[in-house]
């Protein structure tokens, strides 16, 4: 996405190792390269398995864990060049939507008291008037009208998708520039998710928000993310727009990711590619590429020589040696 404006999010070769256990302990390397940037008015997509560092990067990109190389910018200033007070104002920019809102929410509040904690937290407005004005936007914003009958009540008397556009709301009362939204719709109906994904885009587009949509299904991402990087084991193994890495898959992961997402349409002669064999420990990383134990079309060169990223197109990249010519698949594998 071209724009003039600096982006709302840059991830610079973004590393963030933990200490190991035991004797001789290994640092686990959960994010170990990352770079991307998410323009503002756009919805940029992180996907991948369980354990492939989403959430990390997610709670760098919060400011809650910084990163053990590399920097991330919000709006073109640095997180980590921040003083503490200008750190706050950071995490006011960047906002979280979580997984599950059923555990966001305090059972024991009101909407009113949950939507207008974040002010109260970060001194904004007056109490009264003010403060229940600006929650009653929040809450118009994130589609529940009139926002008025929903402020005495509690989490309990709102179904999953009310309770998820509460939590939206939460987020949207402090006009952050950037939204990180963890696993959004996993936890809802199937029949609701769509509103939820429709909203984020609406909100993204009409507040020039950046949106950090992390994920497990590529069924989600056409008609609502711009740009998608699919991860694996720390590292962003292809990149693009949505059309482009769903129509044309470069790298073996993406592709067996792709290949056993349910359509409406079956094509005939499409192949399931379940994946087998162990993943690497992020403590005893290969020093080749990540995905030979896994991969259906591994060549003898991979676990000892790492992929750097193929220009497949100026949007396109993906890092897998096929596409430096390494060869075909050996017979034996």
């Amino acid at each position: 996405m071209t724009t003039s404006l600096p982006a709302a999010l840059e991830v610079r070769d973004a590393v963030k190792h933990f200490s190991g256990r035991g004797r001789r302990p290994a640092p686990v390397r959960a994010v170990d390269g990352v770079s991307f940037a998410v323009a503002p008015g756009e919805m940029y997509a992180v996907v991948g398995e369980s354990g492939c560092g989403k959430s990390t990067l997610a709670n760098m990109a919060l400011g809650l864990l910084a990163p053990t190389s590399g920097e991330l910018l919000v709006e073109g200033t640095p997180v980590a060049s921040r003083s503490r007070r200008a750190l706050r104002d950071m995490r006011r920019a960047v906002q979280m939507i979580f997984q599950d809102p059923y555990e966001a929410l305090n059972p024991l509040m009101t909407i009113e008291e949950i939507v207008g904690e974040p002010l109260a937290v970060h001194h904004i407005g007056r109490r009264g008037a003010d403060r229940r004005e600006r929650v009653c936007q929040a809450l118009r914003a994130a589609g529940l009208s009139p926002a008025e009958q929903y402020l005495p009540r509690r989490p309990h008397e709102l179904s999953g998708g009310q309770r998820q556009r509460v939590v939206i709301a939460g987020a949207m009362v402090l006009e952050p520039r950037v939204l990180v939204a963890d696993e959004p719709v996993s936890m809802l109906d199937v029949s609701i998710r769509a509103e939820i994904l429709n909203l984020l885009k609406e909100l993204s587009r009409t507040r020039a928000l950046g949106v950090v949509l992390i994920t497990h299904d590529l069924s989600l991402l056409p008609g609502y993310a711009d740009r998608v990087g699919v991860m694996y084991l720390g590292r962003i193994v292809e990149e693009g727009t949505v059309d482009e890495v769903l129509a044309s898959p470069a790298h073996p992961y993406t592709k067996a990711l792709l290949s056993v997402v349910p359509t409406a349409h079956p094509v005939p002669g499409r192949r399931r590619i379940i994946l087998s064999g162990e993943t690497p420990d992020a403590a005893r990383m290969p020093p080749g590429c990540r995905f030979p134990p896994r991969c259906p079309e591994v060549v003898e060169l991979c676990p000892a020589v790492g992929p750097a990223d193929v220009a497949l197109s100026p949007t396109h990249r993906a890092a897998c040696l096929l596409l430096l010519g390494a060869g075909p698949r050996p017979d034996a594998h």
